[in-house]
């Protein structure tokens, strides 16, 4: 009983983890779209390369991610 009981924890455990780290993805994909949104908007000269500006936000959230971390 108490070994099932060990078990159903662990695996609740684990597709929890699994499930938070399915967000995560979507979660920074959802930041970069904010950025260049941000960007353009409060840009005076609107960015003409889009993939330009989506490296730049994507750096910079994974920087700031990073400095976060630490």
């Amino acid at each position: 009983m108490k070994n099932k009981k060990n078990i159903l924890i662990i695996i609740s455990i684990i597709l929890g983890m699994i499930f938070v780290l399915s967000f995560n993805d979507h979660n920074f994909k959802r930041a970069v779209d904010a950025c260049l949104a941000g960007s353009q908007k409060l840009s005076d000269s609107k960015i003409t390369d889009l993939e330009e500006a989506r490296k730049f936000c994507e750096d910079q959230i994974k920087k700031i991610n990073n400095s976060c971390l630490r």
